[in-house]
């Protein structure tokens, strides 16, 4: 049986915040700790900078900021697996967040593709984009619901 693994997960949200807060909130690591790296979070916003997400239960990801445009987009390299450096294309796959004004609120879309160049099997590509869209979901989510009720 062959499995076909789309190359690329795409997810947006509609949040009820200004595009300066969703800024703060998607780019500060003590805001990035409370909706997706509940395990700590290293984040230097600038190209060539360093980020580290930690998760107690799946280890330490790293990655490499690419691009940061303040309220306007993110865009960064993420390893596959737990402490590597994927920095490199079948190592890592590339995450962009883009940000929008949207009436009182802001539009946040997210891509992380370069799944079929990933150096491990189709089975194993299936099950990281499959993990993934569940997770980048569910973080957009959270991500809206601190934004939203953040003042600072």
């Amino acid at each position: 049986m062959t499995v076909t693994v789309a190359d690329r997960i795409e997810r947006e949200v509609y949040v009820a915040a200004p595009v300066d807060r969703v800024w703060r909130v998607l780019t500060t690591p003590e805001h990035i700790r409370a909706w997706y790296a509940f395990g700590g979070c290293e984040l230097e916003l600038r190209p060539g900078g360093i980020l580290r997400f930690r998760w107690d239960e799946h280890g330490e990801f790293h990655g490499r900021v690419e691009k940061a445009v303040p309220d306007a987009l993110f865009r960064f390299r993420l390893a596959r697996e737990p402490d590597r450096p994927g920095t490199e294309a079948g190592d890592a796959t590339l995450v962009e967040f883009r940000i929008a004004p949207e009436g009182e609120g802001t539009r946040l879309r997210l891509t992380e593709s370069g799944i079929r160049a990933l150096d491990v099997s189709e089975e194993a590509r299936a099950r990281h984009a499959e993990y993934a869209a569940l997770a980048w979901s569910s973080a957009l989510e959270e991500l809206a619901a601190l934004a939203a009720a953040s003042h600072n």
